[in-house]
């Protein structure tokens, strides 16, 4: 099996998207989506971003690498009656199913930057685009102190190193690399712009409640804390953690959990 797909299938990310809900629909209502907007969310999980574009009226096509992923987003569409919203697997390093310049625009929130080969992610996200038509994506940040960079920083300590050739999804976070990408895929410098921004996270629960959902459901983290069970370590990478998630929460109670977390925001205008 693909290890991408293997890694997002192996827990259940929905239980991580449910903290994602209120920020992936404020990052839709800012991208201008009008009705009848045809728009690819690439690498979409189950629709947290997905599903908010089609209830403004877009003609929203998910795809993901992982077959429960693409279950659970379709099952959500319909529960919600939204026939203007569908998913189907696929790979963001080669969409080979979809036909060039389909789509106005091409979205991807934490997405295609976990995929492998991301000089050919760049140049499938320009493809499928139509001319005039617009990128956005959402990347973590290599080193940024807040929530995401820092899980995964974190996790990486505990997990074996990975295999060679690797490339880092936190490239996709560093502008030069970002830029170097869409070059290779034939797009101008001045046709990329960047921008931070900030997504929260929202729990209704204790931090250390979010970091277990870490624990159980979100492939990296789970990954991490079978390497960390073999080393007898799992309990120190439980307290890390948790010692993060607890200094990075800004709710007002501690019952409940809000964390913020920059991310780079890249747009890209298609020729």
């Amino acid at each position: 099996m693909n290890p991408n797909k293997a890694l997002w299938e192996k827990g259940d990310f929905t239980r991580v998207a449910q903290s994602m809900r209120k920020s992936g629909e404020s990052l839709v209502k800012g991208l201008g989506i009008t009705k009848g907007l045809k728009v690819l969310d690439l690498a979409c999980g189950d629709g947290t971003t997905a599903l908010p574009g089609a209830r403004l009226g877009a003609d929203v096509l998910g795809v993901d690498i992982a077959s429960n992923l693409v279950e659970a987003g379709n099952k959500r569409a319909n529960e919600e009656g939204l026939k203007n919203c569908r998913f189907q697997e696929g790979d963001a390093s080669n969409l080979h199913e979809l036909k060039d310049n389909s789509f106005d625009l091409v979205v991807s929130i934490f997405g295609a930057m976990f995929a492998p080969k991301p000089f050919d992610v760049a140049k499938e996200m320009i493809r499928v685009s139509r001319p005039g038509g617009q990128i956005v994506m959402g990347n973590w940040i290599p080193n940024d102190p807040t929530l995401v960079a820092q899980i995964l920083k974190v996790s990486s300590a505990y997990s074996p190193p990975p295999p060679e050739g690797f490339i880092s999804p936190m490239t996709w976070g560093v502008e030069s690399s970002v830029i170097e990408r869409f070059l290779g895929a034939g797009i101008p410098r001045e046709n990329v712009s960047f921008a931070r921004d900030t997504f929260t996270f929202e729990y209704p629960h204790m931090p250390s409640k979010l970091v277990d959902i870490f624990r159980k459901f979100y492939g990296p983290t789970m990954n991490a804390f079978e390497a960390a069970e073999k080393s007898g370590r799992a309990d120190d990478l439980q307290r890390e953690l948790e010692d993060l998630f607890n200094s990075q929460n800004k709710s007002l109670s501690k019952d409940t959990t809000s964390i913020p977390a920059t991310y780079l925001r890249v747009s890209v205008a298609v020729n």
